[in-house]
């Protein structure tokens, strides 16, 4: 059965003309496209593609564009399917216009790291997607062999965190086993990504030049690829296992710094060096000379308690270690350290381990000390060392996740001159919340890396629209209300993460028309349709209307304004950073394959639409 939708606005290639596109729910293509033309309803086009009069809509004035790819998802499922669930997640991604989305490989129990467990992830999929899903790999210290069996099971590729995650499943990995892992995968279309925040070392370099991976490739595929660094803390390890701190977390500039120079890998600062333009643009809202790592806000935070969170081991996770909320998160919680931890904050506990008088007197609920634990040059110091792993097998592509500071904007646009294959994206957070505006005990604003200023938001914007950025994504990682502790407002012991599918569109369209010039359907289909599709290995199916591609697609109401309220998300926990702000674009209905599986007003399809993508990428 052929359908047919018309409008005087549709986005074909990078312009929003008339047109009228017949495709086949049977295939889930587009079969025709009648560019610069409603056809009418006598047509015999109509009829040629077998398309009744009742399957022919003309939604005008309305936009219809290519359904939105958001290629960073968490849903949880199977394992913590209370935070989230396959049908609750993809109906809240249809709900907002997004038609494929790709399951992160945590914070689901077991995370997608074998097959094995790739399976059960499937078997818990099946029969509750309302929209497309792929699956990402994860990446941790104990399944380098199992890369190249996932990714022939159709995994979009991999994932691993470069700091401890805080979830026992899913521990960091350093460049040592990145370049082993790129080893394994080097010959396989695929694409590794990472969460990029490691704590900077005094002696950063030397320890990598230690274990040589400045200095040759690892191919050594027997040798123990666990890092040094992801062993758990413990009350017993966490003391003995401080690692001197730079001192320049107090002053770190740029991308060419000079304590950034005298930290970095040496391939990455030659690359630096061999851009001779300012690009001060790019930092032209910026109040030099930079102090990023310092305190936002000096009547709650002096810049010495800044430095202070920073150097901090015990605060560097991306979620709480210690303390009930950890507890509550963690199934496999230590259970030797319950007597020492369980109505601790890891704020607490940093404070008393490791003696720092400036810890004293922090305001554990204030953002600005949160804000100060994960200053920019957290994520800098992982990118340098992406971008290093790159320099040495070039030929395998590598993604920074959500980047989240404008300081690595210069190590990016230098990798990407010298032609290596490095992309980044960020979020719809950073691109529209920023930390002044973020109130004391907002537990629910927290993520890894956090929420910055507002000039930091200004300028992803331009790095975004100078193609530095490529993509943006949701990175969706809801959990129960409770995890949150907002009872308490303590930033270090809350779990994070937004909860954002299917928010996109009318986040980036209501932020865009702020900008000079205002934003446009294009910029938007390509960085959340076509680059994500590409990112993902789904470019020849998927961001765009065209003959032959799939009939994913959405309509859309530019004009529409309306309030975002918790209660009517369709999240299965409804609490979110954007409860009460004003959005201005609404999604009227969702199409998945041809066929509408939400439509404003009248809610969701009563039978799941969504495939699960698993054949794997060849692109």
């Amino acid at each position: 059965m052929s359908r047919a939708l018309s409008s005087t606005h549709v986005l074909i290639n990078e312009d929003l003309i008339p047109a009228t596109i017949i495709f086949s729910i049977e295939s889930g293509k587009i079969l025709y496209l009648e560019s610069h033309k409603i056809i009418p309803h006598d047509d015999p086009i109509l009829k040629l593609y077998n398309v009744l009069p009742n399957d022919y809509r003309d939604v005008s004035p309305l936009i219809i564009m290519p359904g939105l790819v958001d290629a960073h998802v968490h849903l949880n499922e199977p394992g913590r399917t209370e935070w989230e669930g396959f049908a609750t997640g993809t109906q809240a991604a249809a709900a907002g216009g997004v038609t494929t989305v790709i399951d992160m490989p945590l914070n689901a129990i077991p995370p997608t790291t074998t097959i094995a467990n790739f399976n059960l992830k499937i078997d818990a999929a099946k029969g509750q997607t309302w929209v497309n899903v792929g699956f990402w790999g994860g990446l941790v210290p104990d399944n380098l062999l199992h890369l190249n069996p996932l990714i022939s099971m159709g995994v979009r590729g991999f994932k691993g965190f470069m700091i401890e995650s805080g979830v026992d499943e899913f521990p960091a990995i350093d460049p040592t086993y990145i370049l082993k892992a790129m080893n394994q995968v080097k010959d396989k279309k695929t694409i590794l990504m990472f969460h990029a925040e490691m704590q900077p070392h005094e002696n950063h370099q030397k320890l990598a030049e230690d274990k040589k991976f400045y200095l040759q490739e690892e191919d050594d595929e027997d040798d123990d690829p666990t890092p040094t660094n992801s062993q758990p803390i413990s009350k017993n390890n966490s003391q003995n296992g401080l690692i001197k701190l730079s001192k320049d977390i107090e002053d770190f500039n740029l991308g060419m710094s000079a304590s950034f120079i005298n930290r970095a890998p040496k391939p990455v600062v030659q690359l630096l060096s061999s851009d001779f333009a300012s690009h001060h643009e790019e930092h032209e809202n910026c109040h030099l000379p930079h102090n990023h790592a310092g305190s936002i806000d000096h009547s709650v935070l002096s810049d010495e308690q800044a430095l202070a969170l920073a150097k901090s081991p015990l605060l560097a996770t991306v979620e709480p270690t210690f303390g009930k909320y950890a507890k509550m998160a963690n199934h496999h919680y230590h259970k030797e350290l319950d007597d020492v931890y369980e109505h601790e904050s890891p704020f607490i506990q940093a404070m008393e381990e490791e003696s720092d008088e400036p810890l004293a007197h922090i305001d554990a609920t204030s953002y600005a000390s949160f804000l100060a634990s994960r200053p920019d040059n957290f994520e800098t110091t992982a990118i340098a060392e992406i971008i290093n792993c790159s320099t040495k097998i070039p030929t395998v592509p590598l993604h920074i996740v959500h980047l989240a500071t404008h300081e690595a904007v210069p190590l990016i646009r230098a990798a990407k001159a010298k032609g290596l294959p490095i992309t980044a994206e960020t979020c719809f957070h950073y691109l529209s919340l920023y930390a002044e505006k973020i109130s004391n005990c907002s537990t629910h604003f927290k993520c890894c890396p956090p929420i910055r200023t507002e000039e930091n938001k200004k300028l992803l914007w331009r790095a975004l629209r100078n193609d530095i950025i490529t993509t943006v994504v949701s990175d969706h990682s809801p959990c129960t209300p409770e995890l949150k502790g907002l009872e308490k407002g303590d930033f270090f012991e809350a779990w994070g993460g937004i909860s954002s599918v299917g928010f996109g569109l009318p986040i980036l369209y209501t932020e865009g028309l702020k900008l000079s010039p205002p934003i446009t359907m294009t910029e938007i289909n390509k960085w959340c349709s076509i680059n994500t599709a590409k990112q993902v290995g789904l470019s020849h199916c998927k961001g765009k209307i065209s003959i032959g591609y799939d009939a994913d697609l959405l309509i859309f109401d530019p004009n529409d304004e309306y309030e975002i309220k918790n209660h009517e998300t369709y999240f299965k926990n409804k609490l979110t950073a954007y409860n009460g702000m004003k959005f201005k674009g609404r999604v009227m209905e969702t199409l998945v394959l041809g066929n509408s599986v939400f439509a404003f007003g009248k809610g969701h399809s009563d039978i799941p639409m969504g495939k699960l993508i698993l054949e794997p990428r060849f692109e």
